[in-house]
């Protein structure tokens, strides 16, 4: 099967402003596009690329003063198979992680995780740890975010 992905993203900037964005596939899927995933900017703007330490493609642009439109509008092929559930799936504790993997527990600054993190124990805390919490949060955003 083949699948749309794109964005079309509007910012108004009171003054030229640095930007970095993480808006293309990841490299391991870059094979399956059918269409390309290139970020388009309007007006034109300068892209310097980078991948980042996860293997992202990351792009900067400097958006000028006024409104900036950032999009594209890619294909890519997919098995249209789902995800695998592995129900027997554990939750380990913290101190008994790899080094390697605390750094994807850490905050973001795209999640404002000082005013979400109890929302999400009120919300998560009860369900059963490993499989079952991690079903119980993607069943939530399923039910509560819409993407158009």
């Amino acid at each position: 099967m083949q699948i749309r992905a794109g964005y079309d993203l509007v910012y108004e900037c009171p003054q030229t402003t640095p930007m970095n964005l993480m808006l293309s596939i990841h490299f391991t899927r870059v094979h399956d596009l059918v269409i390309s995933d290139q970020l388009m900017t309007d007006p034109p703007c300068p892209v310097t690329g980078y991948r980042d330490s996860y293997g992202n493609w990351c792009s900067i642009i400097a958006a000028p003063i006024g409104t900036t439109r950032l999009f594209t509008d890619a294909l890519i092929n997919d098995s249209g198979m789902p995800d695998v559930v592995a129900t027997g799936a554990k939750q380990t504790p913290v101190v008994d992680l790899p080094g390697d993997t605390i750094v994807f527990l850490l905050a973001s600054r795209y999640c404002e995780t000082d005013r979400m993190s109890e929302l999400a124990w009120q919300l998560f805390a009860g369900a059963p740890a490993g499989w079952g919490r991690v079903q119980a949060i993607c069943d939530f955003v399923h039910n509560h975010v819409t993407f158009g």
